[in-house]
């Protein structure tokens, strides 16, 4: 079925408060099904556009837990507003996501890298012989989380950073640390590093700024899955934060929407200490060119700088995409990712998901390409 236009706005908050909570309570058993940790946002009915299309039926994706509780404010909203909508999202990491999108077990993936020209490939017989499309939905700085008893406040520098992953650096009190926080008390403690245990975009970005930012103390190359042994591992982003709020010593990475009170390090940027911000992290994101590889025009692939060492930006980001068919071989299936994605990157969707999660919402450069990019995702008739 074709999407149709959505009713009036007074109609719909009106009589859909009730379809709100009927939506929030759809999404929270689809994503309980799917063994999703999603937090569903509660209130009144979100905002959506005037113009808003609606779907009937069902649509699937699966991927990136960084985007889970972003993924769970659009989805709220689009059924709140679309009632025979069942949208379906289970965060099981950027991996798994491409993964299942690739096999067609799922419409669209969440990723928090883009697909690479091999794995453009290999979607080609999902994708009825198109290529996918990378449309960067989400925007969202990476916190350096600790506990540390009895320190609040941290600088560290990305050398620093490098080698306490690593696990060069082992001890809190090591002279490294101490020079950049002369005035607090750091224990004689073993540093317990805490990292993702299944393979995940964080983990690509987090390991992408080392590589980029400390160059000399970092030995590995950028990657999904951790380089090496870790001290500790946990699943997604919900799972290092768990695990990092229980162990005093430990340090941990992970987006921004998943700190739930954690400690954050400020981060050395040139000869500043730089605080986690949505704003940090949208000056890195704002310059940032396409990518050289991007498979074809409507492919929107950001190259980061994760060097940068301007003033007031915040280094490690990471920008989260919904990837797509550029053609699907079902026409309601095309229509279907279309009308959510136009949601997802409306100034609404942008919103909605930024309050949330502390995300950046897109500019409006950047929503006029993805505009452009969805509106040429087409299907067989």
């Amino acid at each position: 079925m074709l999407p149709s236009k959505k009713r009036s706005r007074a109609h719909r908050r009106g009589v859909h408060q009730g379809a709100a909570a009927a939506a929030l309570a759809g999404l929270l058993l689809a994503t309980t099904a799917c063994g999703s940790d999603n937090a569903v946002p509660e209130g009144a009915a979100p905002e959506v556009p005037d113009d808003l299309e609606c779907f009937s039926g069902n649509l699937a994706g699966s991927g990136s837990s960084a985007q889970e509780n972003a993924m769970a404010t659009w989805i709220a909203g689009y059924q709140a507003a679309c009632e025979n909508a069942q949208i379906y999202y289970d965060s099981i990491g950027s991996g798994g996501g491409r993964s299942q999108f690739i096999d067609g077990s799922v419409t669209f993936s969440g990723t928090d890298t883009p697909m690479e020209p091999e794995e453009n490939e290999e979607a080609l017989e999902r994708c009825d012989g198109s290529d996918t499309v990378n449309l960067p939905a989400y925007i969202v700085a990476v916190g350096v989380v600790f506990n540390i008893d009895g320190v609040d406040d941290l600088n560290l520098r990305p050398d620093t950073i490098a080698k306490i992953f690593d696990q060069e650096i082992t001890h809190w009190d090591d002279p490294e640390i101490v020079a950049d926080n002369p005035d607090a008390d750091l224990p004689n403690l073993e540093i317990t590093q805490v990292s993702r245990a299944d393979e995940s975009g964080t983990t690509e970005n987090f390991t992408h700024y080392l590589s980029e930012a400390a160059p000399d103390a970092w030995p590995h190359e950028p990657d999904g899955q951790w380089p090496g042994e870790p001290a500790e591992s946990a699943q997604g982003n919900s799972g290092v934060a768990d695990t990092v709020s229980r162990a005093d010593g430990s340090i941990g990475y992970l987006e921004m929407s998943h700190l739930h009170g954690l400690d954050t390090a400020s981060i050395g940027v040139g000869d500043e200490f730089v605080d986690i911000s949505p704003e940090g992290a949208a000056q890195v994101v704002g310059d940032s060119p396409r990518r050289e590889d991007n498979v074809n025009e409507y492919d929107l692939g950001l190259e980061l700088d994760y060097g940068t060492t301007e003033e007031g930006a915040y280094p490690i980001v990471l920008v989260s995409y919904e990837t797509a068919c550029l053609e699907y071989p079902d026409q309601q299936e095309a229509e279907q990712v279309k009308a959510f994605l136009e949601y997802v990157v409306s100034p609404e969707g942008q919103q909605e998901a930024s309050e949330e999660t502390d995300s950046s919402p897109i500019n409006d450069a950047l929503r006029e390409d993805l505009m452009e990019s969805i509106g040429a995702i087409s299907g067989q008739s």
